[in-house]
């Protein structure tokens, strides 16, 4: 962990934030500029902010890198917007800079005018969710049906989920999210939840769910975050032994995920996979872990670091998709915070 977050600190970038729209390849995820860049280091500096305030907040190389990493959040971060009426990469700044801001909450408690500004600021980004809320509820990131003022982007599971983890910790520290975009992301998960609590990658391919994608090994890092988020706003049937389930699943099912990271093609991979699965899964698996018993934790404890640290760089990084240049910072991000759930 401990070289982890050193190349954090090593690779912020001197404004404050980390990543950047460099290193291109012959192949690139679609990202139209301005919005796209600026929606990739929005998500991808809320995820290293939570990971050093979480793993290393007592440091003072990390804590003044975290000091910088706000000042850079607070005065950009209000002006994120879609890039485009079909690119709505800003879903995944508005979400992680939620968590980021939950946590740069509990630093510094005596400093009440900060606190106000990091409230309005989560505010803010509540009032984002909803102006970019798809018309079937929940979100997505890509609106290929009529690019409307509100968007008419299929609701994606993942996203939904990632999104309702956030909005249920800025509810655990007294930041109530408007009811209304939380019990349509509900509502829309649980569309797309099948009976064996494997989702579907979006709404709009509700009609085939045998498709790879759909299947479990498909889902098998999606499933980790519906779950949890389903679990967090008071799903009941999503049980411990449901959660338990699905993180042994994760272990000694882990290759359908794995043969998919460091592919440079999205979805080339078997269950059509894409490498950006892989983190993301074992960050919310983490996530989903700490919401059972803890006597029942420890096995799942180390069979989750077991996978992060046998894939650690040796620059100190993970990645998994090769993505402009964010890859390796929201890589490590991830990685970082699925270990601190397990200690």
């Amino acid at each position: 962990m401990d070289r982890g977050v050193a190349f954090l600190l090593k690779v912020q970038n001197p404004n404050g934030s980390w990543g950047s729209a460099t290193q291109t390849k012959g192949l690139n995820i679609y990202a139209p500029v301005p919005g796209a860049p600026h929606a990739f280091r929005a998500g991808t500096t809320g995820l290293c902010i939570a990971a050093l305030v979480e793993t290393a907040g007592d440091d003072p190389a990390a804590s003044a890198a975290i000091d910088r990493s706000e000042a850079w959040l607070m005065e950009h971060l209000g002006g994120l917007r879609r890039a485009t009426g079909d690119a709505m990469y800003n879903i995944w700044g508005h979400a992680y800079s939620i968590q980021a801001l939950v946590r740069l909450r509990g630093r510094k408690p005596e400093d009440v005018e900060r606190r106000k500004r990091i409230d309005a600021m989560i505010r803010q980004q509540f009032d984002m969710l909803t102006r970019y809320e798809s018309v079937d509820g929940g979100w997505g990131y890509y609106d290929f049906r009529y690019q409307a003022r509100k968007p008419t982007s299929s609701s994606i599971s993942f996203v939904n989920g990632a999104v309702l983890i956030a909005l249920a910790e800025a509810r655990d520290i007294g930041l109530e999210p408007p009811k209304k975009i939380v019990d349509r992301a509900i509502a829309a998960t649980n569309r797309q939840r099948k009976k064996d609590f494997s989702y579907l990658y979006g709404e709009y391919l509700n009609r085939t769910p045998m498709r790879g994608i759909n299947r479990p090994g498909g889902s098998l890092g999606r499933t980790q975050c519906c779950n949890a988020a389903l679990r967090a706003w008071g799903d009941d049937t999503i049980t411990d032994n449901v959660t338990e389930n699905w993180l042994y699943r994760l272990y000694v099912r882990n290759g359908w995920l794995d043969i998919g990271r460091k592919r440079p093609i999205p979805h080339e991979s078997w269950m059509q996979v894409a490498g950006y699965f892989y983190y993301f899964g074992h960050y919310y698996a983490g996530v989903a872990l700490s919401q059972i018993r803890p006597e029942e934790q420890p096995p799942y404890q180390a069979m989750l670091a077991k996978l992060m640290l046998d894939r650690q760089e040796k620059n100190g990084s993970w990645w998994d998709y090769p993505l402009y240049n964010y890859h390796q910072q929201y890589g490590t991000a991830f990685a970082l915070l699925t270990l601190k759930r397990c200690q």
